[in-house]
């Protein structure tokens, strides 16, 4: 099973903007080397979440409004939503402690 939820434009509002819990959403592409990488890694620590966060996948290819929107401009871009805001984002590869201190989860 995937760990994470694909969502697009037409999903994007009612999956992560209107979600009761945090949103870790990464913003990637099917071609992106990089985001083959931290995808095993953000699946992993999802696990350890607990339901505090949820994990969801953005194709900027697919969906490059909601890229242009939040200012997607190097994928991989993680950006994590509470309450609709984003309150958090990196971009490129990081290691799983970073990861963690950088969204603060």
């Amino acid at each position: 099973m995937d760990a994470f939820l694909h969502v697009s434009e037409k999903d994007f509002e009612k999956e992560v903007l209107q979600s009761a819990q945090p949103v870790v959403v990464e913003f990637g592409a099917v071609w992106c080397q990089p985001c083959k990488q931290l995808e095993p890694v953000l699946a992993k620590l999802g696990q350890g979440w607990n339901g505090k966060a949820r994990l969801a996948k953005v194709d900027v290819d697919e969906s490059v409004n909601l890229a242009m929107k939040f200012q997607v401009m190097s994928v991989p871009t993680v950006i994590l939503f509470v309450n609709g805001k984003a309150t958090a984002r990196f971009s490129g590869f990081q290691p799983p402690d970073k990861i963690l201190k950088k969204l603060g989860l």
